[in-house]
């Protein structure tokens, strides 16, 4: 199989981490492309230009990160990240829901700085998706998300959320979230894929 993404994307980043705890490394080969530039292998696996998406041994192409840890969480060994039935499986689906969202409204601040010129950026606009991700984060504050044996989906999409935000907004959620900082810091110790699958630096 081979994995269209890029080191620097949260999305392409959860696939990664289901990939370690699903023993898959040996089955996945890690293609690095460049959806902001276009890329032609990309685009003939998602015409959308969108990452991550995995070209299985069929030839058949997945697309969309939640569809993609599914699959692989269905073919890998290791533990069931994603529950098959009944109310886990709902909680699991809802948490990484809410971690998606962060990330969407984390990565539409970053385009709207890099895409749009300075005097055409709208502040109320911005104001109104950072609303979005101190509602999400205030309520996590409040509960941390807890695990049993190991982290499943949800946890791993809400960590790359926290992660994307320590690396394209400087980490500023942290001073008002102590408890999701030991969160994260607990996540990363049980989830060595976290680490490893950290974006660059430079």
């Amino acid at each position: 199989m081979k994995l269209l993404s890029s080191p620097a994307s949260p999305f392409g980043r959860k696939v990664t981490m289901v990939i370690a705890m699903k023993n898959l490394q040996q089955q996945v080969e890690v293609m690095p492309v460049d959806a902001t530039r276009g890329d032609a292998t990309l685009n003939a696996a998602n015409p959308l230009g969108r990452i991550p998406a995995l070209i299985i041994a069929s030839g058949e192409a997945l697309h969309d990160s939640h569809v993609i840890c599914e699959y692989l969480d269905t073919i890998g060994s290791g533990p069931v990240l994603v529950p098959r039935a009944g109310p886990e499986r709902w909680r699991t689906l809802t948490m990484a829901s809410l971690g998606d969202g962060l990330i969407e409204q984390a990565l539409l601040q970053v385009y709207e700085g890099r895409y749009r010129p300075e005097n055409m950026r709208v502040q109320s606009w911005v104001d109104r998706l950072q609303g979005k991700i101190d509602r999400a984060l205030a309520m996590l504050e409040v509960a941390p998300p807890a695990w049993g044996a190991h982290p499943d989906y949800g946890h791993l999409t809400i960590a790359a959320a926290l992660g994307y935000m320590d690396f394209r907004h400087a980490g500023r959620w942290r001073a008002a979230h102590p408890r999701m900082v030991e969160w994260l810091a607990r996540f990363a110790s049980a989830v060595p894929a976290y680490a490893a699958s950290a974006p660059p630096t430079a």
